[in-house]
Formats: C-alpha cells, structure tokens, sequence
C-alpha cells in the first residue's frame, strides 16, 4: 500500500485526533474529500487526517479488517462482500461520496458519433473482476446489447494503477480510466475520451466510507466529525465553479496543470457525480446489488439495515446549514 500522508493542526496543539484513512485511488472524482481536506473542515472538527493510498478497494478493505487504517473510501461492495463471507465485526457504510461511475471510456482514435456497439469484437481493459468499475462497465454494456464474454472482451487481469500504463503500452483496444489520468492520457495524444460511464449506467453508490462495526460503535463523535467534514466538502463542491474547485484541490493533484483541473471538474458537475448529502439510500444500495447480480459476483443480498448506517449523515444534514 503506497502512503501519502496528509496531516492538519494547529502548531503546536496536540488536541486533534488522528484518524487513518485509506483511498481507493487519487482522483478530481473525489473532489469534495480533497476540498474539505485542504479548506480545513476536517481541522474544524478536531480531527487530523492521516491519508494513504490503498490501490484497490479490495486492499483499502483488507487494510480496514486488519486495523491498519480506521476507515476505508472505496466501493460499497467491498462491505457487501465481507458482510456475505458472515464475519462478525464486518464493515459499515456511514457517508456516500459519489452516485454515478466516475471513470470514461478512453479508445486508441477519436470516435465522435461513438457508439457502445462499436466495442463488438475489440478488448476493454476493465478494471479488477468483481470491483464496482469493471461491474458497472459490464452493465452499461448489457444495458446497450452488448454482451461481455461474447461480444466484447473485458480485461480484467490488469492491476487498478498499472491500467493507462498498459493501454499506452499497447493493451487492449479500449480502457476505461478515472480522471485526471484520462485526460492526461489524451494530452498526450495516447487516447481520446469517447463515453462517460456514469452518465449511461444512472445513479448508483460507487464510493463511500466505512469503518469496522466495533470502531464505529467506540468512536462515535470521530463518525460524526468525519462525517460533518466531508458533508461541508459536499456543500462547497455544490456552490462553487470549476474553477474555483480545481484551486481549492490544486495541492492534492500537484502533477495536473489547473486547466486540466478545471476541466475535470467540470465534466464531473456536469454528469452531477457528486453526491449533496452524505446518506446512502436503500433504493441505491439495492440498485448496486442489481448491478453484481448481473455481473454474476453476487449471490445473496446483504441487508440495507446491517451493512448501512445513515446515523452521522443524518445529524450533519441537520447541523450544518
């Protein structure tokens, strides 16, 4: 697990809580997280954020269970998964982030009429089998009568962080990427960005955080701190322009130009990824077990009540105007 370690408090004062938090990956897709790291609204609820990079939310889970970090960013499915493996001390869903696929689909020449049926007979570099990405993917496919396995291959043996990195290389056909590393991609001149995934798969809870049941139910105010921080990031993003975003996050994306940012943050508002209050819906936990149903990763539905908690969310819609 790479680590990068973020640190905000006061000079000199002891009296902020560390809290370790793992992302799945660095992406302008997680903006708000990074607004309230860098405007200070994790410092104005005591708490000081240690932040690492997990690569994967298979890893940024693992690191949770094992009690190297506190709370994990990833996809949901990561909870459903270890809930259905019945481990009692399993993770708990308490604030969403994003509600859409924040990754595009990168091919190797401009398409500008691009179809999804244009895929037929190529090779998707996808992402991890059974991750939310390579998931929704495989359902946006679906949805457009294309069928993975059969009329397209999807690729999935290549790594979350070594994927552009292969595609440049001459994988596949087609990739999809996060941002801003597809853009890059296609500064370079290596790719063009032909389709948004999140704006043909609908709603659905891609990232969100989540921390064991036990050191939820012993850190409840760290919960309701964490969860303030990141609904006043949430509230920022919603005011504020492209513009304004890709300044306030300058710092976390120090290999990005700010009108690559800008760009970025603009795509992301305007395919509305982000999500306005931190609460996960049962209507879209339900709609994400649909998705893993189809991709054939799910066998049995893990209840909405178990692995979700809209406790800290609720009391920060509430508090913070």
């Amino acid at each position: 697990m790479s680590v990068i370690l973020v640190f905000f408090s006061a000079c000199g004062k002891s009296d902020y809580q560390k809290v370790r938090l793992s992302e799945v990956t660095r992406s302008v897709f997680y903006a708000p997280q990074y607004v309230a790291l860098n405007q200070g609204f994790f410092k104005e609820e005591g708490l000081e954020i240690e932040l690492s990079n997990g690569q994967g939310a298979d890893k940024v889970m693992t690191s949770v269970l094992s009690g190297q970090v506190d709370i994990g960013f990833s996809g949901p499915e990561a909870a459903i998964y270890v809930y259905n493996e019945g481990k009692e001390d399993h993770a708990i869903v308490f604030a969403q982030l994003t509600k859409r696929d924040g990754s595009f689909l990168v091919g190797r020449k401009p398409e500008p009429d691009f179809k999804w049926s244009y895929v037929k007979g190529k090779t998707i570099i996808g992402g991890r089998k059974g991750g939310v990405p390579e998931m929704t993917l495989e359902y946006v496919l679906k949805q457009n009568g294309v069928i993975p396995g059969q009329d397209v291959k999807i690729d999935t043996s290549v790594q979350f962080a070594l994927m552009a990195g292969a595609f440049t290389g001459g994988q596949g056909d087609y990739v999809t990427l996060f941002e801003p590393v597809a853009s890059s991609v296609e500064k370079e001149g290596k790719g063009y960005i032909l389709a948004s995934i999140g704006k043909d798969s609908g709603e659905i809870p891609y990232t969100a955080y989540y921390a064991k049941k036990s050191y939820i139910e012993k850190n409840k105010e760290v919960m309701q701190k964490f969860t303030n921080a990141i609904y006043k990031g949430q509230k920022w993003v919603q005011s504020h322009t492209p513009e304004e975003i890709a300044n306030a996050i300058k710092s976390s994306f120090p290999d990005s130009d700010l009108e690559t940012l800008t760009q970025v943050a603009k795509r992301y508002k305007e395919t509305d990824s982000w999500c306005q209050v931190p609460a996960m819906n049962k209507d879209s936990l339900g709609l994400l077990q649909k998705v893993m149903k189809w991709a054939g990763e799910l066998q049995k539905e893990a209840p909405y009540e178990k692995i979700v908690t809209t406790e800290f969310a609720d009391i920060a819609y509430e508090k913070i105007k």
